[in-house]
């Protein structure tokens, strides 16, 4: 490829994030969260699992009143926190229902940046490692209220046609910035092991500055919206029960089966970042950067390169059609982590850190939009609280079960002669491959609904 004919790729990348490729009702919006998200996830960064999983297991390992057992524990909670948190999701949805968005969204990212800050004040004991695990749950938390109402803001901002597009550029300038923080913390540690007291509190002041950003977006329709949740049904009102998703489940049975798929696929990649953290560390003996490079910074990196393509399929398709081809990137990811393992070949997790991020590209749009093809408007929320507090649920069992599992092969393979860890990551190829598979007979079960004229087959806004 000649320079000249690089650089316009480049130059017709920057352009593609540029307000004027959009209608004008939707640039200020549009330009207000771009730029807002160019800094909002460099406080994420900080407490994202892959890169706080390499942080706990390194720099407490031997710390005062730290046991192995414990560490390893510790090391599948900080893995888990970002998902466990999900199981919050309903309650944010229910807390936030009839009120106006922007602001609740806006004070939650504040208290997130808050908590990241906090994690500089924890001594490298075991007291430090409670406080840290604890900060880094609760900024989760706070978190997991921010993405779950932030898709009833993209629902009425942005129409469909454009929303897959849109959500797109706002996980790229995401992935990056969780790249760069990556990088830069895996820098520092290596340096300075210590670097982290003064790392959060930096990353905090980034978020502060994309959340005073954030402020500025208006919702449209917000009077509506809201009008449109206190009226409706109270039977179909989120609540701080848990029973609220119970409901959605029992009454739409296509929904509940696409969540059923999801739970089975999702388990499998959920359960890789705590094993992976620990065979990076005791098998291969990686420094910092090495390891938040593997398990969290080449995966964000890679994700732009492959969310315009994954964009639009996702416009083009309803998420069950996208998920039966995009489900398979996960499954070669998991594929090059089990060979890697069982080889004991790093080059392989190198490459799958690649593959990792290529289907983080397509998961990031369709972990976050999928839900607009089975909801109703005005239930945007309560569906996405599905989705999220599911997610929840099987990030609490994926890193203690991986964890488990791990340490159940390897002592009975340690038995025999030889460590037998490795094996966990192939039970987790196992279940992506069950969930990928379940897609792939919803996308029949689908196509065969449109052949009978069910208007529900067809994927909202089209």
């Amino acid at each position: 490829m000649s320079v000249r004919r690089t650089i316009d790729l480049v130059q017709q990348f920057a352009w593609s994030f540029h307000p004027k490729t959009l209608p004008p009702m939707l640039r200020a919006n549009y330009a207000r969260e771009l730029v807002s998200w160019m800094f909002l996830p460099l406080m994420l960064g900080a407490v994202e699992g892959g890169t706080v999983a390499i942080i706990v297991k390194k720099s407490f390992e031997g710390a005062p009143g730290v046991s192995a057992v414990w560490l390893d524990v510790a090391v599948a909670i900080s893995a888990a926190a970002p998902n466990v948190a999900n199981l919050t999701s309903f309650a944010w949805a229910a807390l936030s229902h009839g009120r106006a968005k922007v602001p609740f969204i806006a004070a939650l990212q504040l208290a997130t940046a808050i908590l990241v800050a906090l994690i500089a004040a924890v001594p490298t004991n075991a007291f430090g490692l409670a406080s840290l695990v604890a900060l880094v749950f609760l900024a989760r938390t706070t978190w997991t209220g921010v993405i779950t109402i932030r898709t009833a803001v993209w629902g009425a901002n942005y129409p469909r046609a454009d929303r897959a597009r849109i959500a797109g550029k706002m996980a790229t300038v995401q992935s990056l910035a969780l790249a760069l923080v990556g990088f830069g913390i895996g820098i520092a540690m290596d340096y300075d092991e210590s670097a982290f007291h003064w790392l959060f509190p930096l990353a905090a002041v980034g978020g502060l500055f994309g959340n005073s950003i954030y402020r500025k977006v208006r919702l449209r329709g917000q009077r509506r919206l809201a009008r449109a949740e206190l009226d409706g049904r109270a039977e179909h009102r989120p609540t701080l029960s848990p029973i609220s998703i119970v409901r959605v489940l029992h009454h739409d049975a296509r929904y509940r089966r696409f969540m059923s798929c999801m739970f089975i696929f999702g388990l499998g990649n959920l359960m890789l970042a705590a094993p992976l953290a620990i065979v990076l560390n005791d098998g291969f003996h990686v420094t910092y950067l090495e390891g938040i490079l593997i398990s969290a910074a080449i995966p964000a990196l890679m994700m732009p390169l492959s969310i315009p393509a994954w964009s639009k399929l996702l416009d083009r398709r309803h998420v069950i059609e996208f998920r039966a081809i995009h489900s398979w990137s996960f499954v070669l990811a998991s594929l090059l982590q089990f060979l890697g393992a069982a080889l004991h070949r790093i080059e392989y997790f190198w490459v799958a850190a690649l593959a990792t991020g290529v289907a983080y590209g397509g998961g990031a749009l369709a972990w976050n939009l999928g839900h607009h093809d089975f909801a109703p408007a005005h239930r945007d929320s309560e569906y996405m609280g599905v989705h999220v507090t599911l997610t929840g649920l099987r990030g609490l069992m994926a890193p203690f079960l991986a964890v488990g599992i791990y340490k159940w092969f390897d002592s009975a393979g340690e038995s025999g002669g030889g460590g037998g860890g490795f094996w966990v990551f192939a039970v987790c190829l196992v279940l992506n491959l069950i969930g990928a598979i379940g897609f792939v007979r919803m996308r029949t079960a689908l196509r065969r609904a449109r052949e009978a004229g069910d208007p529900h087959a067809i994927a909202r806004g089209h």
